[in-house]
């Protein structure tokens, strides 16, 4: 199922030019302990609805960023 994500640089462009940068999250302090950092690099809440996750358009531009995006539809929800 194709949809448009709109890159900060280039503008709407179709999905098959990003590369999915997983959800966006709050990294630990760099002292956390082991635990802490597996679970914020192997983890993901996987919402059933609207998240923010990173993008790179990578056949495009390069940039990364962030968009708020409904998993269940697709649909960009900020840019």
């Amino acid at each position: 199922m194709g949809f448009k994500i709109p890159c900060p640089n280039c503008g709407l462009r179709d999905a098959y030019e990003f590369r999915f940068g997983y959800e966006s999250k709050k990294a630990p302090h760099a002292d956390a302990d082991l635990r802490t950092w597996r679970e914020y690099l192997y983890f993901f809440e996987n919402t059933c609805g609207i998240q923010e996750e990173w993008w790179c358009h990578s056949a495009g531009c390069g940039a990364w960023f962030k968009v708020k995006r409904d998993t269940s539809t697709n649909e960009i929800l900020t840019e």
